[in-house]
């Protein structure tokens, strides 16, 4: 399908132009982005009023396995079809699927709606993206970073304290009702502002069965870890069972990328040291920060004693603060030559701040915990702007919405294991009770600690794939080789 109003690639748009997409693309971001931060604080009150606190986590994991898959998706289809239309029908399966998530009766339903809701929140921020890396090339990308930090700040702020609010005072299902009339908003903004876009039209063939041995894998690793140690012994039929069924889908899907014609993953960007690199750093960053901001306000409302409004307002230091680094770490990029040693440095500290809260969970004051979040989510923050644009540097033009795409997947991965350990760290040691009668915060206390050492180790990790990433010139010509 191509859209003849569009222009074409030659053709530079003004600074006014650029400003009016941008615009446009922050306001598509901002119903993905939200979703992510005011689910947090009311996963404990829906978990009570649904009577199923044991599958809580599969709200979380299902949106990121199947936006897992389909954001590769995405990136190719946007190639072949362009950008425009591809962001309208995400938009439009985001919102339909947040109807079916406000309207679910039980845990079970209420996560294949969120898958559904994942088949359009995979293209929100993956195709905003690859639209940035289209007009504007890689060495003054980081002037732009404005746009995105004025949408992450008021995402980040409105969030948790929505979210808990709604959750306490009002139902929970209003986190997602609230999804439809921005979902409106960004329609008519983007329907009229991305037909003055440039194309890039590459033919693609769609590995829809590469997609969906990665969806059966990563469901499998995710039982296989849910059930392990927990419900069923680690040595039980049960969980041996779907430990041979991941193994088996994983070396399926192996096999299928290196046959398919053109595969769900691209072996010519994951042999890209910096698409690797910087995948693998931006992967293990993610999983310690969704998996924080799923279940730090559980650790507030059982340890700490808040409520659902409370944890809410607590959680904003540890969303906000990434929105900080994210700000200083992209706009000083262009301007250095080393431009990865700021996050690579806010990595290290935020790893080791999270060791006090592993030695003392319970000891510690609400404020110094809340200094230490900070201090974590800034050094996070740094590396989402650094790791994406060193990646759309990286690859050819006519790659760039595939390896944009390709850079999401990897932080959809690393989100899904993340919240996949936690959860199993948190739920499978009997957080399950808070359903029912009240709790101790010291009863759980001792868990939580294992939550924030995985969390040290993972930031740590993340600044070592980092310090591997190769740091080449920004280009001033264009959003990557030609």
């Amino acid at each position: 399908m191509v859209e003849a109003s569009l222009k074409p690639r030659a053709e530079k748009l003004s600074k006014r132009e650029i400003g009016s997409i941008m615009a446009g693309l922050m306001v598509a971001m901002f119903p993905g982005a939200l979703d992510t931060t005011i689910i947090g604080p009311a996963m404990p009150t829906i978990g009570r009023e649904l009577g199923d606190v044991e599958h809580l986590p599969w709200i979380v994991t299902s949106y990121l396995l199947v936006s897992t898959a389909a954001t590769p998706l995405y990136g190719k289809l946007s190639d072949i079809h362009g950008r425009r239309i591809m962001l309208l029908w995400a938009i439009c399966l985001f919102a339909l699927g947040s109807v079916f998530c406000a309207l679910a009766p039980t845990m079970i339903t209420l996560a294949l709606a969120r898958a559904l809701q994942a088949v359009g929140g995979g293209g929100l921020i993956s195709l905003a993206m690859t639209i940035v890396g289209d007009i504007v090339p890689p060495l003054e990308r980081p002037k732009y970073q404005i746009y995105t930090s004025i949408m992450w700040t008021t995402s980040s702020l409105l969030g948790p304290a929505l979210g808990g609010y709604l959750a306490d005072k009002w139902h929970w299902s209003l986190i997602f009702w609230i999804n439809l009339p921005i979902c409106l908003v960004a329609w008519f903004m983007t329907d009229s502002k991305l037909k003055r876009l440039p194309r890039h039209e590459r033919p693609h063939k769609l590995d829809f069965a590469g997609a969906g041995l990665l969806v059966l894998g990563s469901v499998l690793v995710q039982l296989m870890l849910s059930w392990g140690g927990t419900r069923y012994p680690w040595s039980s039929p049960q969980v041996l069972s779907v430990m041979a069924g991941a193994a088996l889908a994983i070396a399926l899907l192996t096999w299928r990328l290196r046959a398919a014609e053109e595969p769900l993953i691209p072996l010519r960007l994951l042999s890209n040291q910096v698409v690797l690199s910087g995948g693998g750093s931006v992967g293990l960053c993610m999983g310690v920060f969704v998996g924080l901001s799923i279940y730090v306000p559980i650790y507030f409302e059982t340890v700490m004693g808040l409520s659902a409004s409370q944890s809410g307002l607590a959680l904003l230091p540890l969303m906000t603060g990434s929105t900080i680094g994210a700000v200083v770490c992209g706009k000083t990029m262009g301007k250095m030559r080393h431009y990865k040693i700021a996050p690579m440095i806010g990595l290290i500290v935020g790893g080791l701040c999270l060791l006090p809260l592993f030695f003392r969970p319970e000891g510690l004051s609400l404020l110094t915990i809340e200094i230490l979040f900070t201090v974590v989510s800034i050094g996070v923050g740094g590396v989402f702007p650094v790791t994406t644009i060193s990646v759309q540097n990286a690859v050819p033009r006519h790659d760039l919405g595939t390896a944009t795409a390709m850079i999401t997947f990897l932080r959809n991965i690393g989100a899904a294991v993340g919240v996949a350990v936690f959860g199993t760290l948190v739920i499978g040691s009997g957080i399950g009770e808070m359903a029912g009668a009240a709790v101790h915060g010291s009863d759980y206390a001792v868990q939580f600690r294992w939550i924030f050492l995985a969390g040290a180790i993972g930031l740590l990790l993340s600044a070592a794939a980092l310090a591997a990433m190769e740091e080449r010139p920004l280009k001033a010509g264009g959003s990557g080789q030609m």
